[in-house]
């Protein structure tokens, strides 16, 4: 009995000993669980700070955007090319269709060809310039066009500066039709194009017959002059 005494004794006082201790410790740990808690952790594997120099998780070296990318949602960055609107602005000097009215001038015949002024006269309150030929095209009552598209003369355009109420001029000129022999209409209206609009103005044709087809059929144009042909 002696010898069983002394041997479960020691191995009691280590178990207490243990045990006093467990409830020390765990008493620590309920004391400091307020200031754990208030204060962040960095976890493995977690984001750095966006600095742009960071190193990610994986390890592979961080990128550096652009600072366009760091600006708040919706802001921009001005651009220094222009863009698709402002590559020809209001204030260029090419007269549009809009500043100019137009008009046939009487006609000047001579061997065997009429031939007509197209006028346009610049009706806005700036000076612009015309360059190069109209485009005209003889029409009926419906709208439906008479005949080919013009054909242009070999001249060399100018520059036509306009001031407001100044006109330029461009020829019109075919074989008379008695002479020519060639087919005819009567249009109702001559629609007329300043160089390099897409807009026409309408011209009311009062001057009789044109050549439609067959031969000497062709109409020919001429490059606008300063004033009104007269």
């Amino acid at each position: 009995m002696a010898n069983t005494y002394r041997s479960v004794r020691p191995a009691t006082l280590l178990v207490s000993a243990v045990a006093v201790l467990g409830l020390l410790t765990g008493c620590g740990n309920g004391s400091d669980s307020s200031n754990t808690a208030s204060t962040p952790q960095t976890l493995p594997g977690t984001a750095g700070p966006a600095t742009g120099t960071s190193t990610p998780a994986s390890g592979a070296p961080s990128t550096t955007r652009p600072s366009a990318t760091t600006e708040a949602p919706g802001s921009t960055t001005p651009s220094s090319s222009p863009t698709k609107g402002t590559e020809e602005p209001a204030t260029g000097t090419r007269c549009h269709t809009s500043e100019l009215s137009a008009s046939v001038g009487r006609n000047n015949p001579g061997a065997g060809q009429e031939n007509y002024p197209i006028v346009l006269t610049n009706t806005s309150s700036r000076t612009c310039t015309v360059r190069g030929y109209p485009g005209a095209a003889f029409i009926d009552a419906s709208g439906k066009q008479l005949g080919p598209d013009p054909v242009r003369s070999s001249d060399s355009p100018t520059t036509v500066t306009l001031k407001p109420g100044s006109s330029a001029w461009a020829g019109l000129t075919y074989s008379n039709p008695e002479i020519s022999g060639a087919r005819t209409a009567t249009p109702a209206d001559l629609l007329v194009t300043p160089p390099d609009e897409r807009d026409s103005l309408k011209v009311a044709w009062t001057s009789g017959e044109v050549p439609v087809g067959g031969n000497a059929s062709s109409v020919r144009l001429t490059a606008f002059s300063p004033g009104t042909g007269d």
